[in-house]
């Protein structure tokens, strides 16, 4: 499944995408461009979308991300709240070095298990830990 928005911000135009795979039990949800208050609604209506399909382990693979405001870190905190009732979680993997300084500043790395590939993240929910 995939997704488009587009944005203008400061005269230019912003995109983001979104690719959603499932991988047996597991979803990774790939978000590409900039993640702000007019595109955050499609990121959280994919992860919506999963917890009405009841698949609530996901890897969020930012590889692409190029930028998350505080709208989008709301989105995720309501996501992850929401996995972990039901015995998921909500694992980051290959977040950029920029977009991870504000979110590691932010505290937001103490609450998500972060990785640097999704390869990793894959394998600390194959090995148990939700």
């Amino acid at each position: 499944m995939a997704a488009a928005c587009s944005t203008e911000e400061g005269g230019f135009l912003e995109t983001y995408k979104q690719q959603v795979e499932t991988l047996g039990d597991l979803t990774i949800v790939r978000p590409s461009g900039f993640i702000d208050a007019h595109t955050a609604p499609e990121l959280e209506r994919a992860l919506n979308n999963l917890v009405s399909e009841r698949r609530f382990k996901v890897i969020l693979d930012c590889q692409l991300m190029d930028y998350i405001s505080s709208a989008g870190l709301g989105v995720l905190m309501g996501a992850i709240s929401t996995y972990r009732q039901n015995q998921g979680d909500l694992k980051i993997a290959q977040m950029p070095a920029k977009v991870f300084k504000v979110f590691d500043l932010l505290g937001f790395s103490k609450l998500f298990e972060v990785f640097d590939t999704k390869e990793e993240a894959i394998a600390a929910f194959r090995e148990g830990s939700a």
